[in-house]
């Protein structure tokens, strides 16, 4: 992508959704947990604020995030949960404060980054474009933890695209995490996009690759964000590569998450790792 306004636009709007979640919320409600284990809607917000400040650090400060990353290298089983506990303890006016100013330095810093850019990241270095997806694709995930504890309904929107795109781009990246050696062949998806968009069909890879994953594009985004258990979900895999990537599947940085149970275990479909 070599214009980054369109995802930056809506990794706006994705941001300006969460917080109509959280502003109308009572300090109380702040406290209340939700699909992620022991994650309240504070934890969530501030694990947004706390990863878009790094996000800023990586556009405009590389030796300050560089710091990060041997922070993150020293704990990395416990660093992120960490910064978001932090966080968490300010008073909730305090914290959305902070995140909006947070998310707004960072747009900022997108916006005006040179054409061609490359920043440091927890993973590979990303260019604008690539942050804001990253950026969008937690801001859509945090927001549906929120929404799921305070009972507000998230219709998908066409914004999913992102997501399913940074899920699909990240295959061997989860492959590698796993310590498994990617498949040399690209797969062909095909996800069904929400009403809102049109209820057109987003494809990716090669129409005659053998290796195919089909299904709803919300349920896939579900799965590469961990939040919700393959077997809740309307995926279909064609050959054992396919169906194995449907297993490791997740599109944010880090440790494999987890995942949550399905939900016939009775412990919630949705889910993933913080």
């Amino acid at each position: 992508m070599s214009d980054p306004s369109s995802v930056i636009d809506d990794l706006h709007e994705e941001s300006e959704e969460a917080d109509r979640l959280v502003a109308r919320l009572g300090p109380e409600e702040w406290g209340l947990a939700t699909p992620a284990a022991g994650w309240s809607v504070a934890h969530q917000i501030a694990h947004l604020a706390w990863t878009d400040h790094s996000a800023l650090l990586a556009v405009t400060d590389g030796d300050g995030f560089r710091a990060l990353v041997e922070q993150a290298l020293a704990a990395p089983h416990t660093y992120v949960d960490e910064g978001a506990e932090e966080y968490a303890r300010l008073a909730p006016a305090e914290l959305l404060a902070r995140w909006r100013k947070g998310r707004a330095a960072l747009e900022n810093g997108l916006r005006s980054a040179p054409p061609g850019a490359r920043f440091p990241w927890y993973g590979p270095p990303m260019s604008a474009a690539s942050m804001a997806t990253a950026r969008l694709m937690e801001t859509w995930a945090h927001g549906l933890d929120i929404a799921d504890a305070t009972g507000v309904p998230r219709p998908p929107t066409d914004r999913l695209r992102h997501v399913a795109r940074l899920g699909v781009r990240t295959r061997d990246f989860a492959y590698g995490v796993h310590g498994l050696t990617p498949p040399a062949e690209p797969f062909r998806v095909e996800l069904v996009a929400p009403k809102s968009a049109g209820g057109e069909l987003w494809c990716h890879g090669p129409e005659d690759a053998p290796q195919r994953v089909t299904g709803p594009a919300l349920d896939f985004c579900l799965l590469v964000t961990r939040r919700a258990h393959r077997a809740d979900l309307a995926l279909t895999a064609d050959g054992p590569d396919a169906d194995r990537w449907l297993d490791i599947a997740q599109a944010f940085a880090g440790p494999p998450g987890g995942g949550r149970p399905p939900k016939e275990e009775g412990r919630g479909g949705r889910g993933h790792t913080p």
